[in-house]
């Protein structure tokens, strides 16, 4: 069996308002809104689909899975840190980790990311 990932499924409060966020960290395009899902896709269409699924229920603890985003040097890394705090991300702790400098992150609802460089 071969399998392709095609879309990653974010549960969130305010898909609409989180859909903002998401697109300019990301630089992906807002491409349909159905219901309670914010639907975000690659320009190139080389990733896989963002979607943003609301949800009536509050997240609880620690996301059991979350993204980590990869930058070319310790410099970009500082400068794209930076950028999603002023889009709205809050910076939670940084450490240094298999040779891999980490910087775990949360979105504007709180869902937590990782921006690292080598």
């Amino acid at each position: 069996m071969s399998l392709k990932l095609s879309s990653i499924v974010l549960d969130c409060h305010d898909p609409q308002k989180l859909s903002e966020f998401w697109s300019a960290a990301i630089g992906y395009n807002v491409t349909g809104v159905f219901n309670q899902y914010v639907v975000l896709n690659d320009p190139s269409r080389q990733g896989p689909a963002l979607i943003l699924q609301g949800v009536a229920e509050p997240r609880t603890g620690k996301n059991r899975m979350h993204w980590d985003w990869l930058a070319p040097s310790a410099e970009e890394q500082q400068a794209e840190i930076a950028r999603l705090e002023e889009l709205g991300a809050t910076r939670v702790s940084e450490l240094h980790e298999m040779g891999i400098q980490w910087c775990v992150m949360q979105d504007p609802e709180g869902n937590e990311f990782c921006v690292a460089a080598h």
